[in-house]
């Protein structure tokens, strides 16, 4: 799944790249050639005006009128050779009207934007006037069309993109939940037997220490099945005590460590702690932190779990000494699949991290992690 998501991206990319490359190609040949017409109008124009000035015969009256007539997209402002301005067209003519300095800005704005035009009187060479000219609304809406464009495209590849990675995590999703449930299905029918064993082997033999160990371990089973029967189900949270929940998880683990491993519970003088669970769920949490800390010390150390509550909310810290998390592997501590162990499939850590953050809607991250002296994970639920 992950290969052609990889692929649909690239392709989506390549895809919005060609598309803007063609597009700005293209945009910029229209707005050369349409600022080549604008400016052949203007030329036009200053030519026009030239031959009404000269022409006594009023011969030209007619044709020049036809050429004003057409320029009546690009603006252009007549100044003198000091800068006064003489003439204008095609202006916002409210705009000219509203703001008495709306004429000298677009003035700055025009020899900005092209070449100016000179004209010399011939009769009169001291007289030399400037024509300025802009651009029209065409040739910026042609040059602005590949911003909007490639927002457009841009928009169009996040929500594609969005909308793959949210299939994607749906179908990943569901062959979680969907392994987690024929697992637990699996485990029924073993485990109703071995309850049944153990029942007759209370009944004949109920003060042998062994028949009380397997009841324990069968008990432990039908709490694993129980837990992978709950994954993909939303599941029922009611007010437990989190000092308690977590304290009974930590003696378990203390029962089953080597011992040159400490444990360390602080509550701060705290005994109850109430707050939203799933106990079942959240002892698989705990569980999971602990004896990833147990591997993480290979044998001997402290693991500390502080818990404290804070403007509304529930804190648990379990902290270890082992042999800390490289600062490029904190990003994939909880990716599916994920480990440094020669054995286990890297599920512990993604799993926890699904049921605090999408069950009881808290978080789970890396707190803190230094190689050689330990990590950090911080529980925190609301």
């Amino acid at each position: 799944m992950i290969q052609p998501l990889f692929n649909w991206r690239t392709g989506l990319a390549l895809i919005a790249i060609a598309i803007v490359s063609g597009t700005v190609f293209y945009s910029q040949y229209l707005a050369r050639k349409i600022g080549r017409e604008e400016r052949q109008k203007v030329e036009e124009w200053v030519e026009a005006t030239k031959l009404l000035l000269h022409d006594t015969t009023g011969l030209s009256d007619k044709l020049v009128g036809i050429i004003i007539a057409e320029n009546n997209t690009v603006p252009i402002i007549v100044t003198d050779e000091k800068g006064h301005i003489l003439d204008h067209v095609n202006l916002d003519s409210a705009s000219v009207v509203s703001d008495s300095n709306y004429i000298r800005k677009k003035l700055i704005e025009f020899r900005s934007q092209n070449p100016t035009f000179e004209w010399i009187d011939p009769l009169n060479p001291k007289e030399r006037n400037l024509y300025y000219y802009g651009h029209t609304s065409l040739l910026i809406q042609v040059r602005y069309y590949p911003l909007v464009q490639l927002f457009i495209v841009s928009m169009f590849i996040i929500i594609t993109l969005l909308a793959l990675t949210t299939s994607f995590r749906s179908s990943q999703n569901q062959v979680w939940a969907g392994m987690a449930k024929e697992t637990a299905h699996q485990l029924g029918t073993p485990l109703t037997s071995l309850q049944g064993w153990v029942e007759i082997m209370k009944e004949n033999y109920s003060g042998e220490k062994i028949v009380q160990e397997m009841e324990k371990d069968v008990n432990r089973l039908k709490l694993v099945s129980d837990r992978f029967g709950k994954i993909g189900s939303t599941p029922h949270l009611e007010k437990h005590n989190v000092v308690a929940q977590v304290s009974s998880m930590v003696e378990y683990i203390r029962k089953r460590a080597p011992g040159k491993v400490q444990f360390v519970l602080n509550t701060r003088n705290i005994n109850e702690i109430f707050t939203m669970l799933s106990p079942p769920l959240f002892d698989w949490v705990i569980e999971n932190l602990l004896k990833n800390a147990l591997d993480a010390m290979e044998g001997k150390g402290m693991i500390t779990v502080n818990i404290w509550q804070q403007d509304g909310q529930t804190f648990i810290d379990v902290t270890d000494t082992g042999k800390g998390i490289a600062k490029q592997n904190i990003s994939k501590v909880f990716k599916p699949g994920f480990t440094t162990k020669k054995r286990g499939w890297g599920l512990g850590l993604s799993l926890s991290k699904r049921i605090i953050e999408q069950y009881h809607k808290g978080q789970l991250f890396v707190k803190s992690s230094e190689p050689g002296k330990g990590t950090t994970f911080r529980i925190v639920l609301k």
